[in-house]
């Protein structure tokens, strides 16, 4: 079942979300709806159907218009009133570790990142926890919210756009906004980890060696190779102080993502074989694609190799699955052998389409764990625990891939 044939269009404004606002003339911002609806029957949207597109629609908007504000307003200080303001008005308050207070703690990627900037960096988190729970979920974005690439300072022309660094973040918490609106029956911890990538007498140096919250030392090799030390603080945390037993990580990590896997579809790496089919198939009911990448931690990791510290941030051959390797830094950090399950996912290309946001990543996340929601659409468009987590899934999904064809 294709949820997106339903859900407003993926793509830049006005489709997806509101003209941006330093533009001089506003558009109008359009709601595109198909009128054929998820199943074989046609009629009118019941109240509660419009309800949850409406929600997962704002968090869409929500997530792309983070993205494109420039970093001289979404510093890490402005995306934390973001994340308070979506906890105000759910009822959560959110847990914060700033500045000085990251490096006491052990966090010494989220710090070591974002230590030269004018905004310091934070771990923030929203933690949803109903009563009869029976599993906790971690949400992880890489929050960049510019990345200069530090001292291995990026070029003219790579640098422009890398405010949308921010965009795992960004579309965790539309994503946790609108799963908490339409009722999420688990514990749903959403974790930012927040930092600007600036450069400054403080800027973190190659050569450098930081302990992150593992314990693990890192010598840093590359400077612009930050995203991977901030999420691994924050999927740490997830599994020590937050005890979950499912814990997905969200960025714009690697430009090689797309050459990975393409424009369209998200590249996907996991600890499960049953998870990395999920999110196929959960990126197909959604319309945000996705693509398993290699996951062979006994092969790749050892690009990671340090004569000083328990490993480098960034590989030794640029050539050797690059997307995939940088994902393995993430799940080294939990380890090889945690028992639960873990998804990476790298959302660097489709953030973007041109100029303009996406809003990427909110139905793909609502799809996939759409069986731990109350509302009975979330709950049929998910690939886990539900009628779509059978063969007859996948007949649906070819033929709606053949009717796209056509």
């Amino acid at each position: 079942m294709c949820l997106r044939r339903r859900v407003p269009s993926r793509g830049p404004s006005p489709s997806s979300h509101a003209a941006h606002q330093h533009r001089g003339v506003l558009k109008r911002n359009w709601l595109l709806w198909s009128s054929s609806p998820l199943g074989n029957n046609n009629g009118p949207l019941d109240a509660s159907t419009l309800e949850c597109l409406t929600n997962a629609a704002d968090g869409v908007r929500l997530a792309a218009r983070i993205v494109d504000t420039p970093c001289s307003e979404m510093n890490t200080d402005h995306f934390l009133e973001e994340i308070r303001s979506v906890g105000q008005e759910l009822g959560i308050p959110p847990t914060i570790i700033r500045g000085e207070d990251l490096k006491q703690k052990g966090f010494g990627g989220i710090y070591g990142v974002g230590k030269a900037a004018e905004h310091p960096p934070a771990l923030a988190v929203l933690s949803h926890t109903p009563s009869g729970a029976t599993q906790t979920i971690a949400w992880v974005g890489k929050g960049i919210v510019y990345d200069t690439g530090g001292l291995s300072i990026k070029g003219k022309t790579t640098m422009p756009g890398m405010k949308r660094d921010c965009g795992g973040a960004a579309a965790i918490l539309g994503a946790f906004k609108a799963a908490v609106k339409q009722g999420f029956k688990d514990n749903l911890h959403a974790v930012f980890c927040l930092a600007e990538n600036a450069v400054g007498p403080t800027a973190t140096r190659p050569d450098d060696i930081h302990t992150l919250y593992s314990g693990k030392t890192v010598e840093i090799n590359n400077t612009d190779a930050e995203g991977r030390l901030v999420l691994s603080d924050g999927v740490v945390y997830a599994s020590k102080d937050l005890t979950a037993d499912i814990i997905l990580d969200m960025a714009t990590l690697t430009g090689a993502q797309g050459i990975s896997t393409g424009k369209y579809h998200c590249a996907v790496m996991t600890n499960s074989e049953r998870w990395e089919a999920a999110c196929v198939r959960a990126g197909r009911s959604s319309g945000d694609l996705a693509h398993p990448l290699v996951y062979c931690p006994e092969l790749h990791f050892s690009e990671f190799t340090s004569a000083v510290a328990d490993m480098k941030n960034s590989v030794a051959d640029r050539e050797n699955a690059q997307s995939s390797c940088a994902g393995l830094f993430i799940g080294s950090h939990l380890g090889f052998d945690w028992p639960g399950v873990w998804v990476h996912v790298d959302i660097a290309s489709p953030v973007h389409a041109g100029e303009r946001a996406t809003g990427f990543g909110v139905a793909l996340l609502l799809s996939l764990f759409g069986q731990a929601s109350e509302d009975p659409m979330l709950n049929m468009v998910s690939p886990l625990g539900g009628a779509s987590d059978t063969s007859s899934a996948d007949s649906m999904e070819r033929d709606c891939k053949r009717r796209r064809l056509v």
